[in-house]
């Protein structure tokens, strides 16, 4: 599948630690030092992966749209509940099949350059809503995050170490050899935010600013132990690059190329009234493209605005 450059969009700011962070590097096989780790960098700073801020925000997201409508959104974790199964995809009455049939209505010498168009147009159609954003086995991401690193001169080394204890369930006591330390990072720790969305719809951009704002109100917790308080964050979201390529306008998209090579690229910068603009008119387009494509069977109603 080949993708046509359309537009891209850059985000970065600035993520806050509301409570203490802790995510898992998994247990430690050293004899000094805490049980539970959390994952650090090269220097043994602390470090978020791209990963679990995309993740969170897919999962927070994929609830919203399955309360809408089940199609919306697949499952990830369960193959026989992806949109596309791997026996939809190479099975005896699958995509590929499907492709290789209406193939032959072409002459020999066209198929090669159609083959691939057929099956992402398939491959489109049957993906559900959040994985033509976030990607799927079979379709690629059109949103990635950069691993989240500690901000320059904000980081003295200082870990927290918690107790934690396993609970018999029988005596309701704590279980027996069962004490136990884990790591967190303090509360109050800045980590740098930098994310890129290239080729999106506006109705994907609009999922993706709803997504960012769950995190600019600290309503997608990170990590684990959030039952006991971990992982509220905030982020604060201060620049955003957006360009938008015009249809049949190359000297535009030279002119950004050139921009970019020489290091311009704040021709592009959104200005404050631009940038709530754009997540206006991007969530109203995300808000229209959900009501137009809900199906006429859906047990889900929704009340629309006299």
């Amino acid at each position: 599948m080949f993708d046509t450059f359309k537009n891209r969009l850059e985000i970065t700011g600035k993520l806050t630690t509301i409570t203490a962070l802790r995510i898992s590097a998994g247990r430690s096989t050293e004899t000094i030092g805490t049980d539970l780790p959390v994952i650090k960098d090269a220097l043994g700073q602390p470090l978020i992966p791209g990963s679990s801020f995309k993740g969170a925000m897919r999962s927070r997201l994929e609830s919203f749209l399955r309360g809408i409508d089940s199609s919306f959104a697949a499952n990830p974790a369960i193959e026989a509940e992806w949109s596309i199964t791997n026996e939809r995809m190479n099975g005896e009455n699958g995509l590929k099949k499907e492709v290789e049939k209406e193939l032959e209505q072409y002459p020999q010498e066209e198929r090669a350059a159609k083959k691939d168009q057929l099956l992402t147009d398939k491959i489109i159609n049957e993906t559900d809503l959040i994985s033509l954003l976030f990607g799927s086995p079979w379709i690629a991401s059109k949103f990635q995050v950069r691993d989240l690193t500690i901000v320059d001169n904000t980081w003295f080394g200082q870990y927290q170490e918690r107790d934690g204890v396993a609970i018999d369930r029988d005596t309701e006591t704590a279980a027996d050899g069962k004490l136990y330390d884990f790591q967190v990072v303090p509360a109050e720790t800045l980590f740098e935010f930098k994310a890129v969305v290239e080729n999106a719809k506006p109705w994907e951009l609009g999922l993706l600013m709803i997504g960012l704002h769950q995190f600019e109100t600290e309503q997608i917790p990170l990590g684990g132990g959030r039952s006991r308080g971990l992982g509220v964050v905030k982020l604060d979201i201060r620049e955003m690059w957006w360009f938008d390529y015009p249809e049949n306008k190359p000297e535009e998209l030279l002119d950004y190329l050139q921009r970019l090579v020489q290091g311009d690229k704040n021709h592009y910068l959104c200005n404050q009234e631009q940038l709530e603009s754009h997540k206006h008119n991007w969530t109203q387009a995300l808000i229209n493209y959900l009501r137009d494509n809900i199906p006429k069977n859906s047990t889900t109603t929704t009340q629309t605005q006299s």
